[in-house]
């Protein structure tokens, strides 16, 4: 009985956890649609926040990758003046780099909604 008390208060914990996290990357990060993201990603900074791989396999044009895995040490490449454009591939990874980000004093932040698999612009491959 005791251990179904436990696993209710783990699963109460993770849900709360779960609840602030969406809400408070909802209050920093803006999710925009594929035109409005368009309109504005050539005046900002354009982060690809998917692996080198993925990035390779097609990526926005103007896109600079700088992977989840490697934001911490890589924050100093992105300048806190400029809007900073995000994108993922489907949304997740580019609120976890915004919750980042933001802690380090970056506020101006957009992310592209549905990430790059909903893109329909032009893109690189290598």
């Amino acid at each position: 009985m005791e251990s179904l008390y436990v696993l209710i208060g783990v699963l109460v914990a993770i849900i709360l956890y779960s609840t602030y996290t969406y809400f408070r990357q909802k209050k920093i990060l803006k999710p925009l649609t594929e035109e409005e993201f368009r309109s504005g990603y050539r005046k900002a900074q354009l982060i690809d926040i998917r692996e080198q791989r993925e990035y390779d396999g097609g990526h926005i044009l103007g896109a600079r990758n700088i992977p989840l895995s490697q934001l911490k040490t890589r924050i100093g490449e992105i300048r806190s003046d400029k809007p900073v454009y995000l994108y993922c591939q489907n949304g997740m990874r580019s609120g976890r780099a915004a919750q980042l980000l933001h802690k380090k004093g970056i506020k101006d932040l957009y992310q592209l909604k549905g990430g790059f698999k909903k893109w329909t612009g032009k893109i690189k491959r290598k």
